[in-house]
């Protein structure tokens, strides 16, 4: 018999629909019933690729024992972090106070206040390596809930002031200037794998927005430096296990710091971000790699990700069914060499495992090997290398694929529209701007719709019931304004100016500094202030880093001004902990750099439009139009004509301007290009 979560339209709750748990989803409703009952709640949050969540859900809340004891003890509440990323923060936040480290699954126990006492992530059926088993867990928690209360509500009461008494340290005075911008090189040089690329030991993550924030420093300085450690970071990423060699798009990240054996998810925020490196990598170096990857990622998404509505979906799993029917994670990406004899024959199967680094051995687990370009193989034939990635990747369509999160979620659709915005203009692929602009008419149509407030997710076309937050505000806006700049419809413009009056309204406090929930969402026990990057930008910074640009479009003071108090925490955490604040640093590039204003009074996609756009200057926002009407649609085309009946660009930064040109070289010149 299905319990309640049938009735949500979360894939991740929908997978435990049918556990004999009695899941309660997040709601008033369940905590007055662990009230009513006089018991504790049973918090687990996760979300629908996450390989351990899968584990311990098979191993526990599918067994009918388990179950039965929660059901009496507890009042169990199932959380997709996806579609509640506040919930999940607020937790977290407590749990890696408590444990020193967090993770998900997620484990947490509430009292009927939804104040924390107890926590965990992954607990195993039964003890080992010093773990108490789940069922001993429970156990212990109900033994403290019945014979040491005033304990218990003693710890939740202290966790909870605790969480109170975090002040968030920002930035206070000023904005990060060039100081802060050089110690953040020079923290992300000392953190920098100089054999490997990217930072820190395993297991290993794409950097994508420290990337970002180097590209942009080396364009407004010319630190060789910067764009060195960018491009090899780009370059061993590309060469790994983490990026499928196959069908392209990049797994969530490497357990291992050479980039070999990745953890399999493929996130929708990942492949989103990276394919905006790998196209402003390109336009700052014209690597033929980076061009390469930026496309095929690009493909990937609009391949396998795209939804029937237009959007793009969440993730597809690490797992999917081996050859015998068993579910595995990474059954559908890895390769034995006898796999490849099998479709390449023997002669092509031997060219292929030299070139994808498969060994006898197996670089994976049971003698497979993940795909990769070990670049120890001399010259090789291209043509005969596009043959058997194509005879390989038809093989691999006939494998059960991995399962997928089909749930959009607004802040990760925005990255994925300025992505495929970007490189379908930089690349001359129409249809890669076309498919961003039907997300973004999703986006528009379904999560704004009547509230006119941002959805947070969306499935099957139908909005869900969970507000937006900071980042779907950030990052939509953001999508919104690199459309307007790639299609010239200046409609993209109003709206990302109608989300970021929301920001102001509701997300903003004292001294610059954000918050993650609106003013007038659901009340936690804490409400959530992250300005560190995680998976994906902070909402913070991605608020300033779009207030930024959307200030240069219009002249707005008040969005000028909100972004540089937002900046001001920056200022405290870039020089700090540059790894953690990427996003931000790249915000304060463009910053400094003005950012440019670049006007241009002609075709949209004519070779002036399409040199701006191409420009490296950090940030610079771009406005294309001709006719009467075009500075009814950018403000930045108002009183701009047209030089001698020829196309025209206008570049102006900090209130100043250079004379007007209708050469292109000139204009790229201008832009660092």
């Amino acid at each position: 018999m299905a319990n309640r979560l049938a009735q949500t339209a979360s894939p991740y709750l929908l997978q435990h629909a049918d556990n004999p748990v009695d899941w309660w989803p997040w709601s008033p409703e369940a905590f007055e019933e662990a009230r009513k009952r006089d018991v504790p709640v049973l918090l687990s949050v996760g979300y629908a690729s996450c390989h351990w969540c899968h584990v311990m859900a098979h191993e526990s809340f599918e067994d009918e024992t388990v179950a039965a004891y929660l059901n009496a003890h507890f009042v169990p509440v199932k959380v997709d972090r996806e579609e509640r990323p506040d919930v999940d923060a607020v937790y977290m936040e407590a749990v890696q106070a408590a444990t020193g480290h967090g993770g998900w699954p997620m484990t947490v126990f509430l009292t009927a206040d939804a104040e924390p006492f107890y926590f965990g992530t992954y607990f195993p059926p039964e003890a080992r390596h010093g773990s108490p088993s789940f069922q001993q867990v429970l156990e212990g928690v109900v033994a403290a809930w019945t014979d040491r209360r005033e304990e218990v509500a003693e710890v939740a009461g202290r966790i909870v002031a605790d969480l109170a008494g975090r002040s968030l340290v920002h930035g206070g005075d000023g904005v990060p200037g060039e100081q802060e911008t050089a110690q953040a090189l020079l923290g992300l040089t000392r953190e920098y794998d100089e054999q490997h690329g990217g930072f820190g030991g395993a297991p290993k993550f794409p950097p994508s927005m420290a990337v970002e924030f180097l590209l942009r420093h080396y364009a407004r300085t010319g630190s060789e430096g910067a764009l060195q450690m960018a491009a090899d970071t780009c370059s061993a990423m590309a060469r790994g296990g983490i990026y499928d060699q196959l069908g392209g798009g990049f797994a969530r990240y490497s357990v291992d710091r050479e980039w070999v054996v990745p953890h399999f998810e493929k996130m929708l925020y990942d492949n989103a971000l990276l394919c905006r490196v790998y196209a402003h990598l390109w336009r700052t170096t014209g690597s033929d790699e980076a061009r390469r990857i930026a496309l095929e990622t690009a493909d990937f998404m609009v391949r396998e990700l795209r939804t029937a509505e237009g959007g793009f979906a969440s993730a597809l799993d690490a797992d999917s069914e081996d050859a015998e029917g068993k579910h595995v994670e990474g059954a559908f990406y890895v390769w034995t060499p006898a796999q490849l004899r099998e479709v390449l024959g023997e002669a092509d199967a031997a060219f292929a495992a030299a070139y994808f680094g498969v060994t006898e051995d197996g670089t994976f687990e049971e003698g497979s090997s993940v795909l990769r370009l070990p670049g120890d193989t001399g010259p090789v034939d291209a043509a005969r290398v596009a043959d058997v990635r194509a005879r390989l990747l038809a093989a691999r369509e006939e494998r059960p694929r991995p399962g997928r999160d089909d749930k959009v979620v607004a802040a990760w659709n925005g990255l994925a529209i300025a992505a495929l915005a970007e490189t379908g203009a930089y690349f001359d692929r129409p249809d890669l701007v076309e498919r961003a602009t039907e997300a973004a008419d999703l986006l528009v149509r379904v999560h704004l719709g009547e509230v006119a407030r941002l959805t947070r997710t969306s499935k099957d076309g139908r909005a869900g019931d969970n507000a937006g937050v900071l980042e779907d505000y950030g990052d939509v806006a953001e999508g919104f304004l690199a459309l307007a700049a790639v299609t010239g419809e200046g409609a993209w413009l109003e709206f990302a100016g109608f989300l970021l009056d929301i920001v102001l309204e509701q997300f903003t406090g004292e001294g610059g500094q954000l918050y993650d929930t609106a003013h007038d969402a659901e009340q936690l026990i804490r409400r959530p202030q992250d300005p560190t990057d995680s998976a994906t930008p902070s909402g913070w910074t991605a608020a300033a880093g779009a207030l930024l640009s959307y200030a240069a479009y219009t002249g707005s003071e008040a969005h000028r001004a909100a972004a540089e108090g937002a900046l001001g925490v920056v200022k405290a955490l870039g020089p700090r902990v540059p790894r953690f604040v990427g996003w931000g640093l790249a915000a304060a590039e463009a910053l400094l750099d003005g950012p440019r204003e670049v006007a241009v009074a002609g075709p949209v996609g004519g070779e002036l439009h399409r040199t701006a756009l191409l420009g490296r200057a950090p940030g610079a926002v771009v406005a294309a139009g001709e006719g009467p009407g075009a500075g009814a649609e950018f403000p930045l085309l108002v009183d701009r004509p047209q030089m001698g009946g020829e196309p025209t660009a206008y570049v102006c930064r900090h209130f100043v301007c250079d004379a007007p040109t209708t050469d292109a070289g000139e204009l790229a010149a201008k832009l660092g290009g």
